[in-house]
């Protein structure tokens, strides 16, 4: 049998490009040589494309000279295209593009659409729910759409704070008091989120979100919240996996406490009370179809371990694929292993492909008013 030959993006222009580089590293060390052909595809911070086993180490620390590369948006071609060092350019066939492209330019739908003018198969949802997923204020309005309950939040455009960030401050505890999270809506891994919980570190976290982002979210904080995490694999009959809880080691989970210090705890499975564990694991399905996801996802809960309440939080189209991600962790212990799940993943992707291309583009009217002069 031909081997699959699968490019795997990593790097990209966000705050997350180092997130990258460490879960493509760990994505292509699980690759099964015998049966999969994997081609290094690395971006670096200023947007240019590289090739070949040389493209991670160059990324990560400047060492080795990787060839250019781009990808033709052109479709048929169904190849990259690779800088020769005649000056000229080479075509490297593939089959299935594998984006671990954590963040905006990567996650939010503008490489996906690259993707589908390319027509290649590729890992994980589409531009409409990269887009949407990406934005976490239009996600919130999709999922209270569907029924699926959300914490109250409000968001404003950067500008805004900069303009009169005490208003602003004001505002959001008169209309929905403290303390609140202050998050970028666009960005991942905790990047730019505060907790705060008086007027002046409100301040101070409007203003560190608007370093990131156009717009800024501000959501009420849930008392005594647990944060339960569920994996969602599937394309038309998606499956979740068993939940898990993160402990994290600082006040929240936040970016140190996901990829540095190493002290977060995870409970895989999560000790829910009875009934609860079966509870998520249906709202996760409900909330990825609610956004038409495909391939992956990882859905974020919060539970109140005070009331019992239980909000989505989030879900995460290109979650994290590093040896301590809980994506990976929760299908391994559901019965799925990192292999396997990355197997299913690239055939999801072509399936999906041979699909889209069974479909019809082009319709003949019945009569050729185009053709007709003037």
């Amino acid at each position: 049998m031909d081997k699959i030959t699968v490019a795997v993006l990593f790097g990209g222009r966000s705050g997350e490009h180092e997130v990258s580089l460490v879960s493509a590293a760990s994505v292509m060390d699980a690759l099964h040589r015998d049966r999969y052909e994997v081609l290094p595809v690395g971006i670096d911070k200023e947007g240019r494309w590289y090739c070949g086993e040389q493209a991670l180490p160059y990324l990560k620390s400047g060492t080795g000279t990787p060839p250019r590369c781009m990808l033709p948006s052109e479709p048929g071609r169904s190849a990259l295209l690779v800088a020769r060092e005649d000056g000229g350019w080479s075509e490297r066939p593939i089959d299935v593009l594998f984006p671990v492209l954590h963040g905006s330019n990567g996650e939010d739908g503008t490489m996906q659409g690259l993707f589908e003018l390319a027509d290649i198969a590729y890992v994980g949802a589409g531009v409409a729910a990269s887009a949407v997923a990406m934005d976490k204020i239009l996600q919130k309005r999709l999922h209270h759409e569907a029924g699926i309950p959300i914490v109250p939040f409000v968001h404003y455009r950067s500008h805004e704070i900069a303009a009169a960030v005490e208003d602003v401050a004001r505002d959001i505890t008169e209309r929905i008091g403290l303390p609140v999270f202050v998050k970028p809506p666009n960005l991942g891994s905790s990047v730019g989120i505060s907790r705060a919980t008086d007027h002046e570190s409100l301040v101070t976290a409007l203003k560190l979100a608007a370093r990131f982002d156009r717009k800024v979210l501000a959501e009420k904080a849930v008392p005594g919240a647990r944060e339960i995490e569920v994996a969602v694999l599937g394309n038309d009959e998606p499956v979740a996996s068993i939940p898990g809880e993160v402990v994290p080691s600082n006040e929240f989970y936040d970016y140190d406490a996901k990829y540095v210090d190493g002290a977060s705890a995870l409970h895989i499975p999560a000790l829910l009370p009875e009934g609860m564990a079966e509870r998520v694991r249906m709202m996760a399905v409900q909330a990825y179809r609610a956004l038409d996801c495909e391939g992956m996802a990882r859905v974020d809960f919060l539970y109140s371990r005070d009331s019992g309440d239980l909000y989505i939080n989030e879900i995460n189209t290109i979650p994290g694929f590093t040896s301590i991600s809980m994506y990976p962790k929760l299908f391994a212990a559901s019965g799925i292993p990192y292999e396997t799940l990355l197997e299913r993943l690239i055939d999801l992707a072509r399936r999906r492909q041979a699909e889209k291309r069974a479909l019809h583009r082009s319709y003949t009217p019945r009569k050729e008013w185009h053709r007709e002069d003037g």
